[in-house]
């Protein structure tokens, strides 16, 4: 109970907070902080491992004697009196008055129980898994936002800059229009191209804002601050050159892996606890206590104890059925781990090879940048000296434009792929 309070404390007082201040700049580290308190994803699961871990508990009770104390006071109203219907074991009824306690105790159930205990603690290994398992995706979530609310950023100053450079363009060539020296169609041209970069900022800061928004949602902020300054984290690791190590990797510590391998176990012992229970039980039971009042007919202390064994005959066949059902629980969970490994395997080899995309995609961005800011200077130069129209030159800056926001796209696009490639070999934690 008191950790089911600090997590709910945890919930409630990283939701009412913010981002912090404007000028104060969140670091891709303290967004996956702030994450990991807020959000109800993993207050949900660390709940859910709560509740197993008491199952546990539960299923040790088994191996534990059961002690009650009981205290009785009988007036029946008459010296004697006998009660001639009912379900009473004894009709004849005393005065009397008496403390004591019980005992019962399962000797052996030939297995039964201790299976069911096992059963219980591979299901809190699942949950823990599973607590595991919804913090890796969770990260992932945090970092692909980030990395997008970067991106967006990036492409938010590149549009910005695109419309100041349009707007003094279209300013200059309007001038020489005025002075005859371009045309009227130069001008409706830079017109064109101007009204282009306004269309590219809008649409950018739309996209900021979305980006802000859904890293918010994250973070549990109900309104993320649209000045946030954002912490551009050091640049990417290198790419592993082994994927079979990465996919050894994976299915050695994927949580996912490792909360249906302890759901599967968890089966196969609630199978054995099935078969177990059409073995005998043997029991001890036992009673101890003190009549106080001071009646020749009962002696002032007693004590009984005694062995129980209890064997099933018939009951149906539901035993067996119980037993079978939990078998073929069992099988199928066993199945669905072998089926998890495979498609483990896939997505990892899928993503190594989509990060190995990225990344030489990054030094063709680059390239293709680069002729296209040598193309622009070519024809900017041409502009000025007259020998091209405005169509040459705006359709060179809107390639250098398209070159800017794809090489940015690639470069934080590579960084996505890699925390892909960490989740899928469970190195996200």
């Amino acid at each position: 109970m008191k950790t089911t309070r600090l997590l709910l404390f945890a919930l409630v007082a990283i939701s009412s907070s913010g981002l912090g201040a404007a000028d104060a700049p969140l670091s891709l580290a303290t967004a996956r902080e702030l994450a990991l308190k807020a959000h109800p994803r993993i207050t949900i699961a660390q709940l859910r491992a709560l509740l197993a871990r008491e199952g546990v508990t539960e299923a040790r009770a088994g191996f534990l004697p059961v002690i009650a104390a009981n205290a009785t006071y009988v007036e029946s109203g008459q010296q004697i009196t006998r009660i001639t219907s009912g379900s009473l074991s004894n009709s004849q009824i005393f005065d009397h008055a008496g403390v004591g306690a019980t005992l019962n105790w399962v000797v052996t159930d030939f297995g039964r129980t201790p299976s069911l205990g096992e059963a219980a603690r591979q299901r809190l290994l699942a949950a823990d898994a599973e607590v595991l398992a919804t913090r890796a995706q969770l990260l992932l979530e945090v970092d692909a936002a980030f990395f997008d609310a970067l991106k967006a950023g990036s492409v938010r100053v590149v549009a910005n800059r695109t419309l100041s450079a349009r707007q003094a363009q279209f300013e200059r060539t309007s001038n020489l229009a005025r002075n005859e020296l371009r045309s009227e169609l130069d001008v409706r041209f830079a017109r064109v191209s101007l009204d282009e970069a306004r269309l590219l900022v809008e649409a950018a800061e739309k996209d900021w804002r979305a980006a802000l928004t859904t890293l918010g949602s994250l973070l549990g902020l109900q309104a993320p601050n649209p000045a946030t300054n954002l912490e551009t984290p050091p640049g990417p690791g290198e790419l592993p050159a082994d994927c079979d190590a990465l996919t050894t990797l994976a299915l050695r510590q994927r949580p996912e892996l490792q909360r249906q391998r302890a759901e599967a176990e968890a089966l196969r012992a609630a199978a054995r606890a099935a078969r177990a229970a059409r073995l005998p039980t043997v029991s001890v039971a036992a009673a101890a206590g003190v009549t106080p009042t001071n009646d020749p007919r009962f002696q002032r202390n007693y004590a009984a104890g005694g062995l129980n064994l209890n064997v099933p005959l018939f009951a149906g066949g539901i035993y067996r059925s119980r037993q079978h059902q939990a078998e073929l629980q069992a099988a199928a969970a066993e199945a669905a781990v072998l089926e998890r490994g495979n498609l483990i395997a896939r997505d990892v080899r899928l993503a190594w090879l989509e990060a190995g995309y990225a990344r030489e995609r990054i030094a063709l961005t680059r390239s293709l940048l680069e002729n296209a800011e040598a193309a622009l200077s070519l024809a900017r130069t041409r502009f000025e000296q007259g020998l091209s129209s405005t169509v040459e030159l705006t359709q060179a800056e809107l390639a250098k434009t398209t070159a800017e926001i794809a090489n940015t796209t690639a470069e934080f696009g590579y960084r996505v792929r890699l925390r892909i490639l960490d989740y899928q070999t469970g190195s996200l934690r």
